[in-house]
């Protein structure tokens, strides 16, 4: 099969791969119709996530038909269409009973912490992910969602991450009726975000970024107000200047460790790798959060240290809430957004790239040439699929 393969940091390439089998009775092989590029594989394309290896392929946002299935399957047939959450959970252990998919136990032993996740490194689990033509789905009667008819492909491929995790970090920030939401990111998930934050009663919300097309983006997707960071001296300065000295009721993290905007931060984080990413986000988003505030992570950061002002964080009062999405506890609401009109997540979709040119999905995506805000990846024998 075509798949995408992972040679070292800034290289991959489109090249013919071994075909995935089923290897438990759960199992199933899905043949890919969509996939995308996130920005969390930018974390791993850039070199900054532990135990990426070589021949990996990644892609945890997929869309696909089932086209066989283990003996143990019973909730899907071949022929089905899904769309397959990046967690791999198996649907029965303490975390999964409390629908915290993503701290799954039973599928990742490589970590206490992060559950297993399609193509994200063997850090989560070393599962292949889909930005191929096929993959296989573990724990396939819990993890993949049968794709309503009337819903969109491009759609519902939008449901596999991006759309839930923004969905998420404003559902973490509890945001109550009228509260100011700063979202740090104008990348797909802190779009989401953004969006999320009006269904939930906000009554203003603000994007801070420094990419001017990210920023005219949102502003028109979201409805919201924007702030070019480096147009500013003192983020936290000025966000109390314009909340009448108070500051955001919720700041949402929707950037993670490749978060510029600091050059300490920047060279300690990306460049030494003395930390685990540069925290510039996180830092903001605790300085910015008035007092008694809530700040919502959902940006990627790697395991090991970061330094933090935990004092700052303490000493305002402030609920500190994160964890990777999941995905499938926000389906059915999420799902009912778009069939009301309210949301078009396949609006943000900027490029839609042949998986035989995925060198250059990654590298126009990375480089945020093109006005690229999400690109998708379609597979030889999907390009009709709908």
């Amino acid at each position: 099969m075509l798949a995408m393969n992972y040679r070292r940091p800034y290289k991959v390439r489109a090249e013919q791969m071994p075909e995935p089998e089923i290897e438990h009775p759960g199992d199933a092989i899905v043949r890919v119709t969509r996939s995308c590029v996130c920005g969390s594989d930018l974390h791993l394309y850039h070199g900054l996530v532990p135990d990426t290896r070589v021949g990996s392929i990644f892609g945890h946002e997929f869309t696909g038909v089932v086209e066989e299935v283990g003996p143990a399957v019973r909730n899907l047939k071949v022929g089905d269409r899904v769309l397959v959450p990046f967690n791999i959970f198996c649907g029965s252990c303490f975390y999964c009973q409390r629908e915290l998919y993503s701290n799954c136990q039973n599928v990742n032993s490589q970590a206490s912490a992060v559950g297993g996740i399609y193509g994200y490194s063997h850090t989560a689990g070393g599962y292949n992910g889909g930005q191929a033509e096929y993959v296989r789905v573990p724990f396939a009667d819990v993890g993949p969602t049968v794709i309503p008819d009337d819903l969109h492909i491009e759609d519902a491929v939008l449901l596999t991450d991006a759309y839930p995790t923004g969905y998420q970090a404003a559902e973490m920030g509890d945001i109550r009726q009228g509260d100011t939401v700063v979202v740090f990111g104008a990348g797909p998930v802190g779009i989401f975000a953004a969006k999320s934050a009006w269904f939930m009663g906000a009554g203003r919300v603000i994007v801070v970024d420094h990419v001017d097309y990210r920023l005219e983006f949102v502003k028109k997707f979201a409805q919201c107000e924007v702030i070019d960071f480096r147009e500013i001296d003192d983020m936290a300065v000025h966000i109390k200047k314009i909340t009448d000295w108070l500051g955001a009721d919720v700041c949402i993290d929707a950037v993670g460790c490749e978060a510029a905007g600091n050059f300490a931060q920047t060279v300690t984080g990306k460049k030494m790798k003395m930390q685990a990413g540069s925290a510039t986000a996180l830092h903001w988003a605790i300085n910015c959060a008035r007092k008694g505030g809530r700040v919502s992570i959902v940006g990627v950061y790697g395991p090991t240290f970061n330094a933090v002002p935990i004092g700052n964080a303490v000493n305002k009062g402030l609920t500190l809430r994160m964890n990777q999405c999941s995905v499938k506890r926000h389906l059915p609401r999420l799902i009912e957004h778009i069939q009301a009109g309210r949301i078009s997540p396949r609006e943000i979709i900027t490029h839609r790239v042949p998986l035989e040119e995925v060198a250059e999905a990654y590298h126009i995506f990375s480089s945020k040439l093109d006005g690229c805000i999400k690109p998708v990846l379609v597979p030889p024998s999907a390009a009709n699929a709908h």
